[in-house]
């Protein structure tokens, strides 16, 4: 009977630690997931651009499609792949980390370019409207799932990076959390995002009540401002996560200054009203990284547009 009881003691014993450690993972990858929010943001900003065009019927099925291949992206390439670097080259996470903050501020200032000088239709419409859709949503799922790549690549590098010291295992269930949670969370708001319309126009014909009726309408007219304001924020947290992470990457690099000057100018807005002091050190530090962003942003089109897409586009060749 002692032993019995010296046996279930044990199991308990060990159960605290499993409880203990599923706290811990849940925690670092709660963290870590926060440290990603700009760059979710942006994918839920882009994603809906896919399915444009296609039958109502196809839509939930091809954000199935590229959720699926957005969840192999993180936990079978991209999972394993840091991991080994974290482990025998870990100096190598803040210039992949840079690397991504660069391409954010690119993709961001591009938008920002877009949109201040947007282009004029051309042939890629007609295009869109004389291909096969079979093959069309093939191509398009799989423009997603690349374009998912680069972003999760993004996401899954600043979460390792926001993660604390731990057993390898450890950190790697907390890496594989963050993918999960972040791929449910932006493709649950997409398929919503998607589908509001056609939920709005079935509550605006087929609904009981006025009220009823009204808010369908509500939606269907509110939906492009939705988006609009979505693309927005996603454009603003490109930009800031972009060049803080740049910014925090100069840093870690041993060349402080920017990063001390953006510090004393948040702190000095701080201290010039005591009352909404960490609102303000907040705002003024994520703005001047927004702002730091937009000028690298700005700097690196030229550069990739008139070198690195013409290389790469010769390689490809």
């Amino acid at each position: 009977m002692s032993g019995l009881l010296a046996l279930l003691d044990d199991v308990a014993a060990i159960a605290k630690v499993a409880a203990a450690s599923v706290d811990d993972i849940a925690g670092a990858a709660a963290k870590a997931g926060a440290k990603a929010a700009g760059v979710v943001i942006d994918d839920a900003a882009v994603t809906p651009k896919y399915v444009h065009g296609f039958e109502a019927r196809r839509e939930l099925p091809i954000i199935w499609r590229i959720a699926l291949g957005s969840m192999r992206n993180k936990l079978i390439v991209l999972l394993p792949g840091l991991m080994l670097l974290n482990v025998y080259a870990p100096w190598v996470i803040t210039p992949l980390l840079m690397l991504g903050g660069a391409y954010l501020c690119f993709e961001g200032a591009e938008k920002v370019l877009h949109a201040l000088l947007p282009h004029p239709p051309d042939a890629i419409v007609e295009a869109h409207e004389t291909k096969d859709p079979a093959r069309l949503e093939e191509e398009k799922v799989a423009g997603a799932i690349k374009t998912d790549f680069i972003l999760s690549a993004e996401i899954m590098t600043i979460a390792l990076a926001a993660l604390p010291d731990g057993p390898l295992w450890q950190e790697a269930a907390a890496l594989a959390l963050v993918g999960i949670a972040i791929t449910a969370l932006v493709y649950g708001a997409v398929a919503l995002i998607v589908k509001m319309d056609d939920i709005g126009l079935h509550l605006a014909v087929g609904g009981r009540l006025g009220a009823t009726r009204a808010l369908g309408r509500g939606l269907v007219k509110g939906m492009p401002g939705v988006m609009w304001l979505l693309s927005t924020v996603g454009t603003a947290a490109m930009l800031w996560v972009g060049g803080s992470i740049v910014v925090h990457g100069v840093e870690v690099l041993g060349l402080p200054w920017l990063g001390h000057t953006i510090g004393a100018l948040a702190g000095s807005a701080a201290m010039a009203l005591p009352q909404a002091g960490a609102a303000l050190d907040w705002s003024v530090t994520a703005a001047l990284d927004g702002i730091f962003g937009l000028v690298l942003g700005l700097a690196l089109v030229p550069l990739a547009t008139g070198v690195i897409a013409p290389v790469w586009a010769a390689l490809r060749r």
